[in-house]
């Protein structure tokens, strides 16, 4: 590990020539600025709601920013990174009106100032940050992966140099985001560098709470293909040179760099943060090492006089005072506004997806070909994945085991072999990190196709599930990152509370997630050829039950059918009752209305569902049984059910039902799953009530 250099020489060495440091006096002096105006007027005038200054961090962070000038270089950072972003060229009034919430900006006043993006097309774009501690890594190192994949398997010279960068405080250390991204990064040999800024505390705690000695790079000294600095963020030459090298060892193709720098907090963690926690003595010495008068004593003499430095300060107040103006002549967006760009409305984002990148479907037809031998689930969804495969080279696959073992469905099997392991690969065992890794790709332009293992492991990435489906709507289209995950679950022979849950309503409270649910082989084919080629995130369910069921399988219908989201199908017509369901109890709710004069209403989507079917449907029968495999309470049902009273109810003969699995996990017992999971006797029952209600 380089160590800091000695202090006294450092400052008397001239100052590196690499580094353009006019322009980092004058960023460095336009952040305090902001900083000033927000604490002393926006906030207390309740203009600013949420405020983080970041003095202390400012001119190191400005420093890495001017070393970010590629288009295919990506960095995210968290909330304090508002130098960087300045360094790389956001206009100030965005960088102050969004922190006010105004029209415009960074999200048009949909999130906090401090959970930024920057497009900066032609430059080095901010991706969009999280507001969870710690979520920036996995996305920053997929974006590595994808400069691996582009420059190494796509030939893109442009590329050659390129790298992620991603910020954070030492406190993120401790999260499952930075051991994931670390584990992808140092397996893979990616060009990611991890920036730590240390200020030795998260928010109240030491930095000892979150490692051992609290220095993170002292204990990674050891860890395989990570390349280690650390010294004085608050030193100009020293944080020159240590960027300097961290840079340069990232581009020059030698594997991820962690890059520790000491920096002082010289404010509290947010505006009302009084700092009670820590003595006076250390916020003393903090303040001994405010990194701003090291700065001018460090250029003053050198390269500055006094005058010129005044008058950069003098220049950085008066920028930011006109932007403060301009921000708050900007209003506040209409309400309306609000409701928009949750999916993709035909005006395409900046940044993110293959589209951004001249794909153009090919043609495609809704129409299935319905000829040839029926084939199950596994062995439709395996030839789609494989023929997007062969016509796109931007499609990857990846999850725990769908390598050489195919996965443990057997899905993938023999892909790996095809299309080789920069295509088809194996992860670590990390959720967060496989679900992470594909935002980073999508935003991209590539089209990454994660697998979950089972429903249930889905819950260690539902951080990133959520950020990647809200991308869009938060960043007012700026940046999204289309994706097809795909989560297999629900019973199959036995039951258990692991791998057999279903809970798709989860995904469909996680806005800006497509859901699909499949219950035959035609259908899977359709629906995943449509994730394959759209521009929204989707969500696609493989029930256990129906990848290998003789009632699922179908005549493959093509490699140009495509399926739209929104479309029910009506499996059985009739008219004493509508029923509608989805995945594996489709078949037994045709099996237990055979006897009755029913519409059975396979919905095939719940992300959109075809409401108009449903109601159509409904206002003609006059009855309505919901069936699904979920929990009742809470289940996707109890929103079909709504909607029906809601739109429908003067058309009811019956109450609205719904026949469900009881608010329990599943059961192992074959004997107690079949209790709990609908059954053919258990729907006809419900059925023959409503009739004759």
């Amino acid at each position: 590990m380089a160590e800091a250099s000695d202090r006294t020489m450092s400052r008397t060495n001239a100052p590196d020539p690499a580094f353009d440091w006019r322009r980092i006096a004058y960023l460095v002096q336009v952040s305090r600025a902001m900083d000033r105006l927000e604490e002393e007027r926006l906030v207390p005038e309740k203009k600013v709601l949420y405020q983080f200054s970041a003095r202390g961090h400012d001119m190191a962070q400005v420093m890495l920013g001017s070393r970010l000038t590629g288009a295919k270089d990506a960095v995210c950072g968290y909330y304090r990174s508002r130098p960087m972003l300045l360094s790389l060229g956001v206009p100030l009034e965005d960088a102050l009106g969004s922190g006010m919430g105004r029209a415009g900006g960074y999200s048009d006043g949909r999130d906090i100032g401090v959970v930024f993006n920057y497009p900066n097309v032609g430059g080095t774009p901010a991706l969009p940050m999280s507001g969870g501690v710690g979520a920036q890594y996995t996305p920053t190192a997929g974006w590595a992966q994808a400069v691996e994949y582009y420059r190494s398997v796509l030939g893109e010279k442009e590329f050659g140099g390129s790298m992620g960068v991603v910020l954070g405080g030492d406190a993120s250390v401790a999260t499952n985001g930075f051991w994931a991204a670390l584990t992808i990064a140092t397996t893979q040999k990616l060009p990611m560098l991890f920036y730590i800024e240390d200020n030795q505390y998260g928010i109240s705690v030491p930095s000892s709470y979150q490692t051992p000695g609290g220095n993170i790079a002292r204990n990674l000294e050891s860890f395989q293909n990570l390349h280690i600095l650390s010294g004085d963020g608050t030193e100009p030459a020293e944080a020159a040179r240590l960027i300097e090298m961290a840079t340069a060892h990232v581009r020059a193709r030698k594997g991820p760099c962690l890059l520790r720098l000491a920096v002082p907090r010289l404010q509290g963690h947010s505006f009302q943060d009084t700092q009670t926690y820590k003595s006076e003595e250390f916020v003393q010495s903090e303040w001994a090492r405010d990194p701003l008068p090291k700065l001018k004593s460090y250029l003053v003499g050198s390269i500055l006089d006094e005058a010129e430095w005044d008058g950069i300060a003098a220049k950085a107040a008066e920028a930011v005072e006109k932007a403060r103006e301009e921000a708050e002549a900007r209003g506040v967006s209409s309400p309306e506004n609000v409701l928009r760009h949750v999916f993709y409305e035909g005006e395409l984002q900046q940044v993110g997806g293959q589209w951004t990148h001249g794909y153009t479907p090919p043609p495609s037809t809704d129409v299935p070909a319905g000829q040839g031998q029926r084939i199950n689930m596994v062995t439709a969804i395996r030839r789609t994945l494989d023929r997007e495969l062969e016509i796109n080279p931007r499609v990857l696959l990846f999850g725990e085991d769908i390598g050489p073992k195919g996965g443990v469905h057997a899905v993938t099997m023999g892909l790996q072999d095809k299309y080789g392991v920069e295509r088809v690969f194996d992860t670590s065992l990390s959720e967060e990190g496989i679900v992470g890794r594909a935002v980073g790709m999508a935003l991209a332009g590539l089209v990454p196709v994660p697998e979950i293992q089972f429903r249930k492991y889905a819950e260690p990435a539902i951080e990133q599930i959520n950020d990647c489906g809200t991308m869009r709507w938060r960043t007012n289209n700026r940046f999204a990152a289309p994706m097809v995950l795909r989560i297999p679950g629900g019973f199959f022979k036995c039951g258990d509370p692991w791998h057999s849950q279903t809970n798709e309503v989860q995904f469909v409270h996680n806005p800006g997630w497509m859901v699909a649910v499949p219950s035959n082989a035609e259908d899977a084919v359709g629906l995943l050829r449509a994730g394959l080629r759209g521009n929204d995130p989707v969500v696609f369910f493989e029930h256990r039950a129906m990848l290998d069921d003789p009632w699922a399988r179908r005549p493959y219908p093509g490699d140009d059918y495509v399926l739209p989201f929104g479309r029910a199908k009506k499996t059985r017509e009739g008219d004493q009752i509508t029923i509608v369901t989805w995945g594996a109890m489709v078949p037994r709710c045709e099996e237990a209305a055979k006897d009755f004069s029913a519409d059975v209403i396979d919905l095939r989507t719940l992300m959109p569902w075809d409401k108009e079917m449903v109601l159509e449907s409904v206002r003609r029968t006059r009855r309505c049984l919901i069936v699904h495999e979920d929990l009742l309470t809470g289940g996707f049902g109890a929103e079909i059910a709504a909607v029906v009273a809601d739109e429908a109810f003067l058309d009811l003969d019956a109450p609205v039902a719904r026949v469900t699995m009881p608010d329990i996990p599943s059961p192992h017992n074959p004997v107690l799953l079949n209790w709990a999971v609908p059954s053919v006797e258990r729907i006809r029952a419900k059925i023959d009530e409503l009739v004759g209600f």
